[in-house]
């Protein structure tokens, strides 16, 4: 039965991430560059001093009117900044050769236009729930864009895509990464780690919109800052590498056979669906899970929201994950045979011997956790949807009992049907999208025309 639905599974999710997420998140993001004028280019700079004004600047409070915009921002960036940064960009690497990054540049660019329109919708749409507690997500501008009985069938199907496969399945993936990593660096039992994982999220669960907030703006930049020291010394250490990292990547986006040490079989076709798919579970534009996030900000005008929205992609995929790339092809690691957190942790070990383990293990501790965070407060929107304010603390042992489980062993039928359900949120979302078109196009004007020079 399993290894039935596995394979059902497998095809399912294989013909989503090769058709659909091509079109669609393609699609979507070149409709919403156009119609918003490049505004990934225009709004760069202002959501650059709205992202790190608000790191440097005075720290907002949580409540229950929401978070600050940089405390937003944090817990978007830490659902973006994952596993995938780490073992996706190393997969996609390692079977569709450099030129998948190619095609992850292409997707974040594009999808930083998509992630600004669900940034301000999620604003223009957010709700205040039964507890008092401001809310808000796709499932709310979904129900915008489709009236009648329709829109709530989408929003609920959605709801129900995303607390499965985010705050159940996801977590349990996140929570076997820092287990096994944790075991192949120190040699620490994996129920050990993940009972601890699971002790730890469920306090911050329990805490609230105003604890998640506080861990999330802490712990986001510190990581970050981690990696992108780690990973900056070994692209020095091999800086002659640098300019074939470059040449493999563009020619291997349009000529992967030409490329020495790239997969083997590698095609166009390859490098193009895997650097789409993995970049999406990278960056998540498109995909319906940040603009929960987003929608709890408190600032003056939705625009102002969909800048820094803009920049969570671009850190995600145009910093971390690139590191991750340029370690991986400047030290020649993509023959090795391996795939996934092995390689990166190969990859850092050419340079820190036994310590590229542990490095990758601390990493991935940060890196996973804070997606666990991330992805439980993105289902706990859509589960005070479904069930109410009631529900949120049988979520909390739900979520929190996943990660431990997770810890315990891989089992391929949880990460075949995260990988499909995560795919298969990008309908709803993106569809809604586009038929608010013209509302998101309205608030843009209006922000540019009536309220960008009074902002100043």
């Amino acid at each position: 039965m399993e290894a039935a639905l596995n394979s059902f599974f497998s095809t399912m999710g294989s013909y989503l991430s090769n058709y659909i997420l091509i079109i669609m998140l393609l699609g979507g993001g070149i409709w919403f560059t156009v119609k918003l004028g490049f505004i990934q280019i225009r709004g760069f700079k202002e959501g650059m001093r709205r992202t790190f004004g608000g790191l440097f600047g005075k720290k907002g409070k949580a409540g229950k009117e929401g978070m600050s915009s940089f405390q937003a921002l944090a817990t978007a960036i830490a659902a973006q900044v994952g596993t995938g940064n780490i073992a996706g960009a190393a997969t996609a690497l390692a079977i569709g050769g450099p030129g998948a990054i190619f095609w992850m540049w292409i997707a974040a660019f594009l999808g930083m236009a998509t992630i600004f329109a669900e940034a301000i919708m999620a604003q223009k749409y957010k709700q205040v729930g039964e507890d008092g507690v401001v809310t808000g997500g796709p499932v709310y501008y979904i129900k915008a864009a489709f009236k009648g009985s329709f829109g709530k069938v989408l929003a609920g199907i959605f709801a129900v895509l995303i607390i499965f496969a985010l705050g159940f399945m996801g977590n349990a993936v996140q929570s076997n990464s820092i287990a096994s990593a944790f075991h192949t660096a120190f040699g620490v039992p994996q129920w050990i780690m993940g009972l601890l994982i699971a002790i730890v999220a469920l306090f911050i669960f329990l805490g609230g919109i105003e604890r998640i907030a506080k861990i999330t703006e802490t712990v986001v930049p510190l990581m970050a800052a981690l990696y992108i020291l780690g990973s900056l010394i070994v692209i020095i250490y091999n800086f002659k590498e640098i300019p074939y990292a470059f040449y493999s990547i563009i020619v291997g986006a349009f000529a992967p056979s030409s490329i020495v040490g790239g997969a083997a079989g590698a095609t166009i076709k390859l490098a193009l669906t895997k650097g789409v798919a993995r970049g999406l579970f990278s960056n998540e534009a498109g995909m319906g899970s940040t603009p929960h996030a987003h929608a709890v900000a408190k600032v003056d005008h939705p625009v102002e929201q969909g800048f820094v929205a803009m920049i969570g992609v671009f850190i995600d995929t145009f910093i971390i994950l690139n590191l991750t790339a340029f370690v991986i092809i400047t030290t020649h690691s993509i023959p090795t045979g391996l795939t996934g957190a092995e390689l990166s942790q190969y990859a850092f070990s050419t340079l820190f011997g036994k310590g590229g383990d542990i490095f990758i293990a601390i990493c991935m501790l940060f890196f996973a956790f804070s997606t666990i965070i991330g992805w439980y407060f993105f289902g706990l929107a859509n589960v005070k949807y479904l069930f109410g304010a009631k529900a949120v603390k049988i979520y909390a042992i739900l979520v929190a009992a996943c990660v431990f489980l997770g810890s315990l062993a891989e089992v391929e039928l949880v990460w075949t049907m995260q990988d499909c359900f995560n795919s298969l949120m990008v309908i709803p979302n993106i569809l809604a999208l586009f038929a608010l078109t013209k509302v998101i196009k309205k608030v843009h004007d209006d922000y540019f025309q009536n309220f960008s020079k009074k902002a100043k």
